[in-house]
């Protein structure tokens, strides 16, 4: 049983995250405010360390030491992030040399950095371009990447964002219809263009017709 007379937790050899009594340790100035004791329960012997407003940078191993004892135990700290974001799917482009979609999948909010992958309606791997990272001022990363997807792939795309170590994933399920896959060729650009031109003369009239009965 611990008699109260000395305890360290420490993040690394030099500097404490918390310290009891006597023992002298510079304290970590990145702890300030955040670290603590359970005081009421110290005399139970629960010498446990508690964590607030925990980031990224508190990830790694803590040392408890007992200098009356001389003893010691090491735990490991893993952070992850809880507030990370379902998958969004967009259309980026279609790659008319092979009849293609190009979708754009991007998640935010992962810490560690997790990894991304594309699915077809199988659950089979589809081959895709590098996933991009972008990892912000709070140290959460944000993963984006796009994929080809073509006809023979089926019409159900999955983008699946998922962190091993963690336990984590999230995952955005999209269906491609066959009209995507007939707007890549050649032959339907006069379609799309007739198409765009419509909405467009549609849109007029609708703006000019509110415009007199407001008037």
């Amino acid at each position: 049983l611990w008699s109260g007379q000395d305890l360290t937790w420490t993040p690394d050899l030099y500097l404490c995250a918390v310290q009891v009594r006597t023992h002298k340790c510079k304290k970590n100035p990145s702890y300030k405010g955040r670290s603590s004791l359970f005081t009421d329960e110290l005399k139970h012997g629960n010498i446990s360390l508690k964590l607030t407003k925990v980031k990224p940078a508190d990830e790694g191993r803590y040392r408890c030491y007992i200098p009356e004892k001389d003893e010691e135990v090491f735990i490991d700290l893993v952070v992850a992030s809880s507030a990370v974001s379902s998958p969004v799917i967009s259309l980026a482009d279609f790659d008319k040399a092979i009849s293609g979609v190009v979708l754009q999948c991007e998640s935010t909010g992962w810490y560690p950095e997790p990894e991304l992958l594309w699915l077809d309606g199988e659950g089979n791997l589809l081959s895709a371009g590098p996933t991009e990272t972008l990892r912000g001022p709070d140290d959460l990363y944000t993963v984006s990447s796009r994929v080809t997807v073509e006809k023979r792939h089926s019409n159900n795309i999955t983008c699946r964002v998922q962190q091993r170590n963690t336990n984590q994933s999230r995952e955005t399920h999209i269906y491609v219809p066959d009209e995507y896959f007939q707007f890549t060729s050649s032959s339907a650009a006069p379609i799309i263009i007739g198409v765009v031109v419509s909405l467009a003369v549609s849109i007029i009239l609708i703006l000019t017709v509110v415009f007199f009965i407001w008037r």
